[in-house]
C-alpha cells in the first residue's frame, strides 16, 4: 500500500505564505502568492514532514 500527499483546501486559510513549503527536504511543494501549495508528486518522497508541520492539518498523507 502506497501513500500520497494531498492538500485539503478547506483547511488551508490561503492568506499567508505556507510554512510547510520550507520544510520539504526535496522541494516538492511550491506556492504562488498566498494560494494553496502545489505538490510535485514526481519529487515528493512521502516523508510526511510537511504534513506534520502544517498547523491547520491541510497537508495529509493518505493511503492509496
Amino acid at each position: 500500500m502506497t501513500k500520497q500527499l494531498k492538500i485539503i483546501k478547506e483547511n488551508c486559510p490561503q492568506n499567508h505564505k505556507c510554512p510547510a513549503v520550507k520544510v520539504c527536504p526535496v522541494g516538492a511543494l511550491s506556492q504562488a502568492e498566498h494560494e494553496a501549495p502545489l505538490i510535485n508528486h514526481d519529487k515528493c518522497i512521502r516523508c510526511g514532514k510537511c504534513a506534520a508541520f502544517c498547523p491547520k492539518k491541510a497537508l495529509v498523507l493518505e493511503s492509496n
